[in-house]
């Protein structure tokens, strides 16, 4: 190693597999992930000219595998290097099916003001237009760029920075598929890292070395939904029933009135429920006094999840109730 290499920022990425990581494979008709983190790297070679790159293969699956375990997995080494004072950034390497997830769960229980950002890709490795390589590139750039630091967990792909709370995948194949849909992206990349606004609702929970998240299940309220796929989990073996619920209503933050009377019975049994929406954007609060209207639902002690998509309203409720399950409690948290 020159010792012009060795004055260049050190950067980690933590490989978890995904598209990005993902060739042909004959044997089963499709794409998997295969490729390591290192290979990933090696196939970037603008990479060196920015920073000294150190990979790490914390797992090889698909984006729809990832699970809590894998979050706290991720989330601890995130902290020892970060905790590293040579350590710039990191970058971590996700399926893109859950990788908002991922991001916001990180989002609320990494600290540290360096920079963590997640990518991923929409085409393969093995394409010849695959956007692993721009992406992975421009994600090394932005943990470099000094206007990342205290911003949060930033998704960053097709030139574009998202903060982890707002961004979602709004198509299952384009590449321009992560959007924050109601106020847009950060900043973008392109021949500069360039930031135009920061997030201004963060918040973090720390969580000790050994915790156990809740398990906490999504419902969708639709026409005609009644509860029964609700009462259905009372039935569940006794390490499978929810510690907590968060229901996709409709619009504002409603659901009818059979749906209504089921959590009425979640409530009662204890359970902590977040009211999210199925709507892409806006916020959910109580207006409609109707049985299963948000008033309603407020009385029964029910949390709103503001404008929270409810696969992210269920990651800040698992995280709260290492806390509290109060509810006027929980609401702060969903209120910050």
């Amino acid at each position: 190693m020159n010792s012009a290499t060795e004055q260049l920022p050190r950067v980690v990425i933590l490989a978890t597999g995904g598209t990005i990581a993902s060739t042909y494979d004959a044997g089963r008709g499709g794409f998997a992930p295969a490729l390591s983190g290192a290979e990933l790297a090696d196939a970037v070679p603008a990479l060196k000219r920015h920073a000294r790159i150190d990979v790490e293969q914390l797992d090889n699956i698909h984006g729809a595998d990832m699970a809590p375990p894998d979050w706290l997995k991720i989330l601890r080494r995130t902290r020892e290097l970060l905790a590293r004072p040579e350590i710039r950034g990191v970058v971590v390497t996700h399926g893109t099916d859950t990788l908002e997830e991922t991001a916001y769960f990180l989002d609320l229980t990494v600290a540290a003001d360096k920079p963590v950002v997640v990518v991923g890709a929409q085409r393969p490795a093995c394409v010849s237009d695959s956007d692993g390589p721009r992406n992975l590139l421009d994600a090394v750039r932005v943990v470099l760029c000094a206007e990342a630091s205290g911003k949060g967990v930033l998704v960053v792909m097709n030139g574009q920075i998202n903060a982890a709370r707002e961004v979602t995948k709004t198509h299952t194949s384009e590449v321009q598929t992560f959007k924050s849909l109601e106020f847009g992206a950060l900043g973008v990349v392109d021949s500069e890292v360039r930031f135009y606004r920061a997030p201004s609702r963060r918040q973090t929970i720390e969580l000790p070395e050994a915790v156990s998240l809740g398990r906490v299940e999504i419902l969708c309220h639709y026409a005609g939904a009644d509860g029964a796929l609700l009462r259905a989990l009372w039935l569940a073996p006794a390490e499978r029933q929810p510690d907590g619920l968060v229901i996709a209503a409709t619009g504002l933050g409603n659901v009818g009135g059979r749906m209504y009377e089921a959590l009425a019975e979640a409530r009662e049994r204890g359970l902590p429920v977040v009211i999210s929406t199925r709507v892409y954007t806006g916020r959910v609060y109580p207006v409609y006094a109707t049985r299963g209207g948000g008033i309603s639902l407020q009385k029964l002690g029910c949390v709103f999840a503001d404008n929270l998509s409810p696969q992210k309203a269920r990651i800040l409720l698992m995280l709260a109730m290492t806390r509290t399950r109060a509810t006027g409690e929980l609401q702060a948290y969903f209120s910050r």
